[in-house]
């Protein structure tokens, strides 16, 4: 049940369609030669730092179908401190994805770019960096708009 705070806003593709097209080839391309489980693990953090529900739902599902499982999905949140469910590579990315969507500082630390360049090459690292923006990208338009959980875009 939506309130007047969380009502559909702006059915921005519908609007403006000359813009899903570029940002969805944008997702794909960043994908290419990752692992499809991985993209899901930082797809689904960077939407819960967003408070993204349209693309947590998505992506949750995606998940599932990738094979991740019920407990990982819902530890995801606090990756941090269940270490023994993701590997070091998915915690450096999943590091370099909060970084990237946070920006807290005003910047991503080198030990959090050194950590995931530890684990990716400069070309894995790019496609990441495409990804986590490209996410950003799709929430903070469904957040705006007030895109639904489970909607259409």
């Amino acid at each position: 049940m939506s309130t007047p705070e969380t009502a559909p806003r702006l059915p921005v593709f519908r609007l403006a369609p000359d813009i899903y097209a570029p940002l969805l080839a944008l997702t794909r391309a960043a994908k290419k030669g990752l692992d499809p489980v991985l993209v899901e693990l930082l797809l689904i953090r960077a939407s819960q730092l967003n408070r993204c529900a349209f693309c947590l739902d998505m992506h949750v599902a995606d998940a599932r179908k990738a094979g991740v499982s019920e407990e990982r999905i819902t530890l995801l949140s606090a990756w941090e401190e269940a270490p023994a469910h993701y590997t070091e590579k998915e915690r450096a990315a999943l590091a370099f994805t909060e970084a990237v969507t946070v920006l807290t500082a005003g910047f991503v630390p080198d030990e959090v770019y050194e950590r995931a360049a530890a684990h990716f090459d400069d070309a894995a690292l790019a496609r990441l960096l495409a990804l986590i923006t490209a996410i950003n990208s799709w929430n903070r338009l469904n957040v705006a708009a007030r895109t639904p959980a489970g909607g259409v875009l």
